[in-house]
């Protein structure tokens, strides 16, 4: 039979409560405390690496996104760079186009030129020498037959005048002047001059003289009167119409 000491079994339950009080109160407490700021510590460390997680992924987006912007500009530089490459190539090209039609234009023209200016001369050298034979053969045809022939133009030039040129110089009473590539006999002359004033209508005064350039004619000159009826002056109208019809 198990005898229960219950003095002893009471002592042992207050040891134990007061063993717990004091863990309790000196040990467990300030354990909890430790455990909680260690908890606490813990939960703002990873609370802190959570935020550093969050602005490290925030700069990597960002990175990734300024990277992108980056790989968008270049290409973009690029781009334009390239099209302007291509735009100033094309520029060169029209200009270098431009300039060899200028230049084509230009050497065109200097031959146009020179060509013309080949063909006047060659023209002109060859009008000379036509009209220098003519000048030529005129002169051996100068004879009475010529000078008659001549004679009766100027008569024919001066009944084709106006009424009013000829009857202004048959009252200026001014002395006409005949030249002659030769010089007339003074009957010829009395003649002439006869035939001349019969023409204008009235009594006039001729003088004669010679000018050999006329090579063959009879050239009246007169106050506002000049008769041009010789080779010289065909000759010479002759040279200016080809010159005319000789420019471009």
């Amino acid at each position: 039979m198990v005898t229960i000491d219950w003095w002893t079994l009471g002592f042992q339950a207050v040891n134990v409560l007061i063993l717990i009080w004091l863990l309790g109160h000196f040990f467990w407490r300030p354990i909890a405390a430790i455990i909680a700021q260690r908890r606490d510590a813990a939960q703002k460390t990873l609370m802190e690496a959570e935020a550093k997680r969050a602005e490290a992924a925030a700069a990597l987006a960002d990175i990734a996104h300024t990277r992108t912007g980056f790989a968008q500009e270049r290409d973009a530089i690029l781009k334009a760079a390239h099209e302007t490459a291509e735009q100033a190539h094309a520029a060169r090209l029209h200009d270098a186009a431009m300039e060899t039609a200028a230049l084509e234009a230009a050497a065109k023209a200097a031959i146009a030129r020179d060509r013309d200016a080949a063909e006047k001369a060659w023209s002109e050298r060859a009008s000379h020498l036509a009209v220098d034979i003519a000048r030529r053969l005129a002169a051996r045809l100068d004879s009475p037959v010529v000078a008659s022939t001549f004679l009766d133009w100027l008569l024919k030039e001066i009944r084709n005048l106006p009424d009013a040129a000829r009857q202004a110089v048959a009252v200026s009473g001014a002395t006409l002047e005949a030249s002659t590539a030769s010089m007339l006999v003074p009957a010829d002359q009395q003649h002439y001059g006869k035939l001349i004033g019969e023409a204008f209508g009235a009594g006039l005064r001729v003088a004669f003289k010679v000018d050999p350039d006329l090579i063959a004619g009879l050239e009246l000159r007169g106050p506002h009167l000049v008769i041009a009826n010789s080779w010289r002056a065909d000759l010479t109208r002759i040279l200016a119409d080809i010159a005319h019809d000789n420019q471009p």
